[in-house]
């Protein structure tokens, strides 16, 4: 039990955030906030560098989260995500805008 009065369920966190993509050299820098501003600190117990490294398959001491308190929303980098960055990569995103999507489908564990 928590605090709400209720388990916490498995969502997938495209459900209560949106994101947006951008991307610097060969990092990814990702903006997630959530629909509601009052669950901003949920969002920052949800996400930590440890959780999305291991969405992202990379080491935790390549994702940093920073707290945007008056954005409601978290901005999170991952460096070398993105194969050499956009002159360099050959994938067929070099930009990583589509890991937004993907940051958006991890599963957290979300109290109603």
């Amino acid at each position: 039990m928590n605090l709400r009065g209720s388990s916490p369920a498995s969502v997938r966190l495209g459900e209560v955030a949106h994101a947006r993509a951008g991307d610097k050299g060969d990092s990814s820098i990702l903006m997630i906030a959530t629909y509601d501003p009052d669950r901003f600190g949920d969002l920052i117990e949800a996400l930590g560098p440890a959780t999305i490294a291991v969405h992202f398959g990379t080491a935790p001491e390549n994702v940093t989260v920073t707290a945007a308190p008056l954005l409601g929303a978290l901005s999170i980098v991952v460096r070398h995500v993105l194969e050499g960055g956009v002159t360099r990569s050959l994938r067929v995103d070099p930009h990583g805008k589509s890991l937004s999507g993907h940051l958006l489908d991890l599963p957290i564990a979300w109290h109603p």
